[in-house]
């Protein structure tokens, strides 16, 4: 499963989430407090439509530029927890229920690019 992410002023210009890296990203911009739990229970749907505004998006695009790409550097992960790690993902499909957080992760280098699509949009609909 995949989320695609279309800009709200150009069609042509959109963003896209495997649900590994999906999962992670909605855990950190919960940790914002941005947007409504229900929008961001909304965006958890694959193809849903829920749209992010402008507003929205450039100030999650800033959030994590201050507050979550600091505290990591090119090569590392951050999980849905919010831990980091050095770590590269091995592709490991982690089955016991005491492991499966350890499927949900992104690297540096997405954050960096997912925050240069929230600046770069007019905001976004989730699909």
């Amino acid at each position: 499963m995949s989320f695609t992410l279309i800009d709200l002023g150009s069609e042509n210009f959109e963003f896209r989430a495997s649900v590994w890296n999906w999962k992670t990203l909605l855990e950190i911009v919960k940790s914002f407090d941005v947007i409504s739990e229900g929008k961001i229970r909304q965006m958890s749907y694959n193809a849903a439509g829920t749209m992010v505004s402008v507003e929205e998006a450039h100030e999650i695009g800033g959030k994590i530029r201050e507050k979550i790409l600091p505290g990591m550097s090119p090569g590392m992960r951050i999980f849905s927890d919010l831990s980091v790690t050095e770590k590269p993902d091995d592709g490991t499909l982690y089955r016991d229920d005491d492991e499966k957080w350890k499927n949900y992760s992104v690297d540096y280098e997405w954050l960096k690019e997912f925050s240069d699509f929230c600046f770069n949009s007019k905001g976004f609909q989730v699909y």
